[in-house]
């Protein structure tokens, strides 16, 4: 199995099968399990063996296949399953966080991840730094011998700033500090962050991994000793877990994902190159275009632009008129989906920030989040274009 490639681990890592040797993994909905004597309760609760279970807010047979077939995707030791991505992201710092600790964040970030950043770690007595996730010698300079988190999305939403993974990961080592990294933007098929240098890996699964707009899902990702010694217990007693049939569905979009992502990235690469010679908007943002500031970086570390790009129109009133015009992209917020999504960021996924953080984040009134889906590449190029002659 450690040979395997990617696309064959998505298919097979994690497998249990019951005593009926069924093909497709099987759904264990039920919420307790029975021990043969008082005896084997006793122990079981004192230390579960690998493929015991006690109850499912703390395992479940079909929530473990998933777990297992990301980890051995992702190349990490281990994997906890939540139920959504912002349980993850949630879960994974408060977790290994107390009073006093430090943690250095890049301040472009989606929505829920800034909340929680800036609102609720410093309620308990953390103090976050922000920086610009692309300035180097601004990691350098804010992580402190104290810093004990360094966060930040390897690619930026909805902005598309990519991060310096090994980097950021060799400032934050140098004391010890632990890197969590949020790849959704990634993917677990163009992700090498865990050998680029990250610690822990954050996925909302409900994007690609479900990636057809099905179920909320998440899942954390790091060495076998911080999913189960720092993580477990904090998620299994405060109830983030991920349910058994979320689980199943999980594990057949893994399945899929590698044709999936690959498909979408490849027309995500062709409409950006198309919009951008076209020259009829304001700005194409892609990291696999060349004139993407960060366009060598991101192709040495995922050698692909990704599912997603973005546009301005030049106003939020060119934004609306151009999603309204639209009849194959949907207007939506999720990303990732097999449908293609439109969101305009500035009045949804981060409208809550001031018109100041905005403007340096460069989330513009005009700015349009693309999600490229799985239909033909030249009818949503063709929509596309009829919807940018509307302005």
């Amino acid at each position: 199995m450690d040979t395997w490639k990617k696309r064959t681990k998505a298919v097979h890592s994690g497998i249990r099968r019951s005593q009926y040797n069924e093909v497709s993994e099987a759904i264990f909905l039920t919420q307790g399990f029975v021990y043969d004597t008082a005896e084997d309760a006793e122990a079981r609760f004192i230390k579960a063996g690998a493929d015991e279970f006690i109850y499912a807010r703390y395992g479940n047979p079909t929530v473990a296949m998933f777990e297992d077939r990301i980890a051995a995707l992702e190349g990490a030791e281990d994997g906890f399953a939540t139920a959504s991505g912002m349980a993850a992201v949630n879960g994974a710092l408060t977790s290994m966080l107390k009073a006093g600790d430090h943690v250095v964040s890049a301040r472009a970030l989606f929505g829920s991840c800034l909340y929680i950043l800036e609102e609720i770690l410093p309620r308990y007595g953390v103090e976050v730094t922000f920086v610009d996730g692309t300035d180097l010698a601004a990691w350098e300079a804010a992580i402190r011998p104290d810093t004990k988190v360094v966060f930040f999305e390897s690619i930026s939403n909805p902005t598309l700033e990519v991060i310096d993974i090994a980097a950021v990961s060799r400032f934050a080592h140098a004391v010890d500090a632990i890197v969590m990294v949020d790849n959704v933007f990634a993917t677990p098929v163009f992700s090498n962050a865990l050998e680029q240098g990250a610690d822990v890996v954050v996925y909302s699964a409900t994007k690609h991994i479900d990636g057809q707009g099905r179920a909320l899902g998440g899942v954390i990702l790091g060495t076998r000793e911080f999913i189960r010694g720092t993580l477990e217990p904090y998620m299994k007693h405060t109830g983030g877990s991920m349910s058994p049939f979320t689980a199943w569905m999980m594990l057949k979009g893994l399945e899929t994902i590698d044709l999936r992502v690959r498909a979408q990235a490849a027309t995500a690469q062709y409409l950006a190159e198309q919009l951008e010679a076209d020259g009829k908007l304001a700005n194409v943002i892609y990291p696999g275009l060349a004139s993407h500031p960060q366009y060598a970086l991101n192709m040495a570390q995922m050698q692909a632009g990704g599912t997603v790009l973005a546009i301005d129109a030049g106003s939020q009133k060119a934004a609306f008129a151009l999603l309204n015009a639209l009849e194959i992209w949907t207007i939506s917020n999720n990303l990732g989906d097999a449908k293609s999504i439109a969101t305009h960021p500035a009045t949804t996924t981060h409208q809550r920030l001031t018109p100041e953080t905005k403007a340096i984040l460069g989330i513009t009134p005009g700015l349009i989040r693309m999600s490229v889906g799985l239909e033909d590449p030249d009818d949503l190029l063709a929509d596309l274009r009829a919807a940018i002659a509307h302005l």
